[in-house]
């Protein structure tokens, strides 16, 4: 794994944040439905079937398969599997915001669709947030993060060298991810289902930030590769 540059660091920890916000409110909410990843969502989904619980498996299944579109739609839009400057991610992070906005709408009406909304919304984001220099970038769920930090346990019980840099994006993204958790069950608490008008409100100012940078560097670049005609 390179050196990653300082942008990776501060997206990475910024998308844990809001992921943490967004999950908890989605689990302290009327359907107590984590949204930022699948794990438990399938286990649910298997014992409700056993169960022969068809509303909670339609449920459960939508939003594994909100989830999975979020991400559709990040591939489609972003084309690519590496982070990098200059792709599409601001348009990414506007999408997010509006999923967001819209899913504290109809959680407030008491609307599943709240909770597929959302889950949409954490796919998209963390399709978006893939890989960079060999790095796994997941924002939205934590297994992978617990298990780098494992390895690197286990190898320097070994006394073998310790992937440093990759051991710190991981404690990054879990002590992120664990800060938005604190703030949003704190907003919950406050403020209901608007808690995640602070999550919507930072990936729309983010994404339309980023996306109006992205035009006037390519404005400037165009600009730049076309001289001013000579004088006669």
């Amino acid at each position: 794994m390179g050196v990653l540059p300082r942008w990776v660091w501060i997206g990475a920890g910024s998308l844990a944040c809001i992921a943490g916000m967004v999950n908890v409110v989605g689990y302290l909410g009327f359907e107590h439905q984590a949204v930022t990843h699948l794990t438990g969502t399938t286990s649910l989904l298997g014992a409700a079937v056993a169960g022969g619980d068809t509303r909670a498996a339609l449920h459960l299944l939508g939003v594994a398969v909100a989830f999975t579109s979020g991400a559709a739609l990040s591939g489609m839009i972003i084309q690519d599997s590496t982070l990098r400057v200059g792709r599409r991610y601001g348009v990414i992070l506007t999408i997010e915001s509006i999923l967001l906005f819209a899913a504290m709408f109809l959680f407030k009406q008491q609307q599943i669709a709240g909770a597929l909304l959302a889950a949409m919304a954490c796919g998209l984001q963390n399709a978006m947030a893939t890989t960079f220099s060999g790095a796994m970038v997941r924002t939205t769920h934590l297994s992978g993060m617990f298990t780098d930090l494992g390895i690197g346990l286990g190898h320097f019980l070994r006394g073998m060298a310790l992937p440093t840099r990759r051991l710190a994006l991981s404690a990054l993204i879990i002590s992120s991810f664990f800060t938005g958790s604190v703030i949003g069950a704190w907003l919950f608490r406050h403020l209901g289902y608007d808690a995640l008008v602070v999550p919507a409100t930072l990936t729309g100012l983010v994404g339309l930030s980023y996306a109006a940078l992205r035009h006037w560097r390519a404005i400037r670049q165009v600009g730049e590769a076309d001289p001013e005609p000579s004088g006669k």
